[in-house]
Order: C-alpha cells, then sequence, then structure tokens
C-alpha cells in the first residue's frame, strides 16, 4: 500500500459496536494495544469488516496531538498510546517527533515549535499520543 499517512498500523478486528449510523471498531495493533476507530456503519459494510478480519488503522501525523507529564489526567480522546521519543526533526515551522510505543510500534507526530518548544519535546522523553477515534481511517484489503 502506497499512502501519505505516515502512521499505518496493521491489525485485527478486535471488536464491532455497530450503531445506527457509526460503528465503533477496535483494533489490535499489538498484544496489549489497541486503536479505537469510528466510521460510518455503511463503510463497515462496503469494506466488509468482520471480527478477526485484518486491517490497517492509518492516521495522519498532523492528527495526533503530543503530550507529557500526563499522569492523573484523563482526555476524551479514545486513543493515548505512551512512549518514548526516539527521533525528532525541527523545521522553519513545524517539527517531526516519532515516538516508540513498544511492541514496533512508532507513531509519527507534527507538531508546531512552540508546541514542541514548551513541551520540552526531545530524543529519550517520555510522551503520550493522543488522537480522536475519528482521525482514524481504516484499509482493508479487497
Amino acid at each position: 500500500m502506497k499512502i501519505s499517512a505516515r502512521n499505518q498500523f496493521p491489525g485485527k478486528i478486535k471488536f464491532i459496536r455497530t450503531g445506527a449510523v457509526n460503528d465503533e471498531i477496535v483494533i489490535s495493533i499489538s498484544p496489549d494495544q489497541d486503536i479505537v476507530a469510528i466510521i460510518t456503519e455503511s463503510s463497515t459494510q462496503n469494506l466488509r469488516l468482520t471480527e478477526g478480519a485484518e486491517v490497517f488503522a492509518l492516521i495522519k501525523a498532523s492528527s495526533i496531538v503530543m503530550a507529557t507529564d500526563v499522569d492523573g489526567l484523563v482526555f476524551s480522546a479514545r486513543n493515548q498510546l505512551t512512549g518514548t521519543i526516539t527521533e525528532v526533526s525541527k523545521g522553519a515551522v513545524n517539527s517531526e517527533v516519532v515516538m516508540d510505543a513498544g511492541n514496533n510500534v512508532k507513531i509519527s507526530a507534527v507538531v508546531t515549535n512552540t508546541s514542541f518548544d514548551n513541551l520540552g519535546l526531545a530524543t529519550g522523553v517520555k510522551a503520550t499520543a493522543i488522537f480522536k477515534a475519528s482521525s482514524v481511517i481504516v484499509a482493508a484489503k479487497a
């Protein structure tokens, strides 16, 4: 698959909660890490999604919010993966941050340089990648 989304996680559908308009798709990307996607019920049908099916969870790097010092906080965003920053690339306006969340799960995020500096993002820093379930695109083989 060739696609511009930096974050491409292969996984298996663990659970589908069907709604009248939207479905909640829980995708297991490692033994102890899940990603939740919210897609339309018609997309679930068109992609022929079933529990146990192999899919990809795609998330644009610009849809990821990076956070530090989150102990004791709860967020409304369904997806939160914690790890250690392994790579940083600072540009003129934005910076790219790569975080290792364990189990071969690496997450790329693009943040403003102001956020980069305010959060103290650097290699070796513990951080949490936060993203909404509606930001996850589900891809399945035809």
